[in-house]
């Protein structure tokens, strides 16, 4: 790809980005959000196909009118808005678009079954795919989308954020398909802001920031700190800043709390869990999926409509969580970790998106104080340096990181005692999981308390004063920030309860 330019709206995007890809390679796109990646993949797999400069594949010059164009030569995307129609059936999902047909049309629905459980067979998936999509998890569905990739054996796969949603298991899977995927010649773009997953799978890696090419490095020449000035173009003094210990008063104690399990697959998500939450604390909470660690948040929040079983104290009160209105009015807050299906209200400003959950405290009288709500967004813009022109822009034309800070800065607006954040980082990059981490360190020196969630260990064994692991809703350890280690966590994750 050479000369790439693209604007929205008059904004540019893309300013004159060279890039090349070579076969049997892991090739790693880096950068911020709103960097111009996705733009960038985007125009390469035919979703955009107004702009400037050109591409070539295998040598010959080619413009794509259509996504389907590009999948005709052998380009498959997997974007990170997973592209699933969860009311048909696993092997619909897979060959929609691509189904077997015989000559007149009709679907061929036994090769597709018998070519849909080999695909699958080889992510490691035991699927009926006869059953609709829907009836599956967030992860299945993911692989899902891979599995859709692999039909027509393509040249190139794109694969945007395609671990957000699994486990680390589940990531292993994949990552061994593409070092198949590779040993075949297939060129695999990969984009992911962990790290850990770029160094452990990248043989190249494309820095661009700004809508600028940066330049290309081999894996093994660029290591993580000049990574990461080379994505924000500055030193971010360590990725983690410092923490200091600073436990205050009890602010929030669980006896022998029980979860609802809201699919009903056992009882309880949760089962007896007990602990403490001081001020100016962040108490980690880990586990693997199914360990009941959102669930947890959720019957918290008041999200079980008073089923939470075991007695809670908040603030040296007692507290029964009935609803979100009431934990809300009691001091409790809580950060979804899907802030596209249950955090962005997408048609709304951001302005309204920060005043979502504040409008009884805006509103007296019934009616909407707009100067107060607009002063309101106005002063959490600044203080959380959310990269926007207006309080009345659309939420959805920021990048992921200044969402998730739009969503953080709808619970501080509510005054929480205690903030439940479920995955605040997840999905983006690592300037702003930067400025994340100094504003929950600015929170709890505030004398708030943290209880936190993160499928990044790292992150998790850096911020945590004290972690809880859970394994299928029970408590299997408490470790503090000075003994906890990656391999005490994981093992603790899996059953093996911890000795005292």
């Amino acid at each position: 790809m050479t000369g790439i330019r693209k604007e929205f709206a008059g904004v540019p995007v893309l300013k004159d980005v060279e890039w090349e890809l070579r076969p049997g390679e892991v090739h790693i796109l880096a950068g911020e959000n709103g960097a111009g990646k996705s733009t960038l993949i985007k125009i390469l797999a035919g979703v955009h196909t107004d702009y400037e400069g050109e591409i070539r594949l295998a040598g010959r010059r080619v413009r794509f009118r259509r996504p389907h164009d590009a999948a005709r030569l052998g380009i498959a995307a997997i974007h990170q808005d997973i592209a699933v129609v969860p009311s048909l059936s696993v092997r619909d999902n897979i060959f929609l678009g691509r189904e077997i047909v015989r000559r007149r049309g009709w679907v061929r629905f036994g090769p597709e079954r018998a070519r849909a459980r080999k695909i699958l067979d080889r992510l490691g998936l035991d699927l009926d795919v006869s059953r609709p999509l829907g009836d599956f998890p967030v992860s299945v569905r993911q692989l899902v989308e891979i599995a859709k990739a692999l039909v027509n054996e393509a040249r190139v796969i794109i694969m945007d954020e395609p671990t957000s949603a699994l486990n680390e298991t589940e990531a292993g899977r994949l990552f061994e398909i593409i070092r198949g995927l590779k040993s075949q010649g297939c060129a695999v773009v990969f984009i992911s802001h962990r790290l850990e997953e770029i160094y452990r799978i990248g043989d190249r890696i494309t820095v661009l920031r700004d809508g600028r090419f940066i330049g290309t490095f081999a894996a093994a020449d660029l290591g993580p700190e000049r990574l990461i000035e080379q994505m924000v173009g500055r030193e971010l003094g360590g990725l983690f800043p410092p923490r200091e210990a600073r436990s205050g008063e009890l602010l929030l104690r669980a006896e022998g709390i029980s979860v609802p399990d809201p699919g009903g697959v056992r009882p309880w998500a949760v089962e007896d869990l007990s602990f403490d939450l001081r001020e100016g604390e962040i108490l980690g909470v880990a586990g693997l999926r199914g360990s009941g660690n959102s669930e947890l948040f959720h019957g918290l929040f008041g999200a079980c409509g008073g089923r939470v079983r075991g007695r809670i104290r908040l603030a040296g009160k007692e507290y029964v969580p009935r609803s979100p209105g009431q934990a809300l009015r009691r001091g409790l807050a809580l950060l979804t970790n899907d802030r596209k299906a249950s955090g962005l209200v997408p048609t709304m400003s951001v302005g309204r998106n920060i005043s979502l959950a504040s409008l009884e405290a805006l509103s007296p009288g019934g009616w909407i104080r707009e100067r107060r709500e607009a002063e309101s967004a106005r002063r959490h813009i600044g203080a959380l340096g959310i990269k926007v022109r207006s309080a009345e822009q659309d939420i959805l034309t920021l990048s992921g990181g200044n969402q998730q800070k739009v969503l953080l800065a709808r619970w501080i607006e509510t005054s929480p005692k205690v903030l439940l954040l479920d995955e605040p980082t997840i999905g983006i990059d690592v300037g702003a999981k930067n400025e994340i981490y100094r504003l929950l360190n600015a929170w709890t020196s505030a004398g708030k308390g943290i209880l936190l969630i993160t499928s990044e260990l790292p992150e998790l064994l850096a911020l945590s004063d004290r972690i809880l692991v859970l394994h299928r809703g029970r408590l299997m350890g408490e470790f503090d920030r000075r003994e906890a280690t990656q391999e005490l966590i994981i093992a603790a994750a899996m059953g093996k309860e911890k000795r005292s």
